[in-house]
């Protein structure tokens, strides 16, 4: 997070030995890493809670393209339905049948095994 260099970590340590005192420094250190360690855990909650909520977010767009894909998908097989309901319809009144010139197809033809020459 921070790039403190040894050196430098040095310089602030005799700063504070100098400042705080050499009676109060190992009780003021103490309190100064329960501190930092409070701090990261409260960033750690808080990226886990934003990471959380973007998942969350991303769940409810996909969930909302899946309900419109499935709602399209419904409403063209609806749609297809209703055609084929409309030509059956049209067929069961012979209103089809008189547009149309239906042609027997002839029957297939079995294959019989040729013979070698």
């Amino acid at each position: 997070m921070f790039d403190i260099a040894f050196s430098e970590m040095l310089v602030i340590l005799l700063v504070a030995l100098v400042v705080i005192g050499p009676q109060r420094l190992p009780k003021v250190a103490r309190t100064a890493g329960h501190v930092w360690g409070r701090a990261q855990r409260y960033m750690h909650n808080i990226k886990s809670r934003i990471a959380n909520d973007m998942a969350l977010e991303e769940a409810r767009q996909l969930h909302g393209n899946i309900s419109k894909g499935a709602g399209e998908a419904a409403q063209y097989v609806q749609n297809a339905g209703l055609s084929l309901e409309q030509k059956i319809s049209q067929v069961q009144h012979g209103k089809i049948f008189d547009a149309i010139n239906v042609q027997a197809q002839p029957a297939a033809q079995p294959l019989t095994p040729s013979k070698p020459a």
